[in-house]
C-alpha cells in the first residue's frame, strides 16, 4: 500500500521533500541493482557481450553514493511550512 500523505502534496512542504527524496533515492537503489545484476548476468554467461560492465557498474556507483551523501547529509529539511487551510485533506481526516 502506498504511503498516505495527510494534506496536498507540496515540494515547499520539508517533510514531504523529505519523504519524497528516500522514496526517489529507494528508486534509484532499485534501479542500480535491477540493471546491474541483469547486466552482471550477462557479463558472466558471455565477457565480449558487456565488456564495459565494470565501469558502468562504478559510475553509477559514484553517482548513487552522491545521491546517498545529498540525501542523508546535505539536504536541509528544516524550513518552516504553514499549512494553508487548503492543504488540509478532504472529508476532515
Amino acid at each position: 500500500m502506498p504511503p498516505r500523505w495527510p494534506r496536498k502534496p507540496d515540494r515547499r512542504d520539508p517533510a514531504f521533500r523529505k519523504l519524497d527524496d528516500r522514496m526517489t533515492f529507494a528508486v534509484h537503489v532499485a534501479l542500480f541493482a535491477a540493471v546491474n545484476s541483469g547486466l552482471w548476468f550477462a557479463h558472466q554467461i558471455n565477457v565480449e557481450w558487456v565488456p564495459w560492465v565494470s565501469k558502468v557498474t562504478l559510475v553509477w556507483l559514484v553517482g548513487l553514493v552522491a545521491h546517498a551523501a545529498y540525501i542523508f547529509a546535505i539536504a536541509d529539511y528544516s524550513n518552516s511550512y504553514v499549512i494553508e487551510p487548503d492543504d488540509a485533506p478532504e472529508g476532515g481526516g
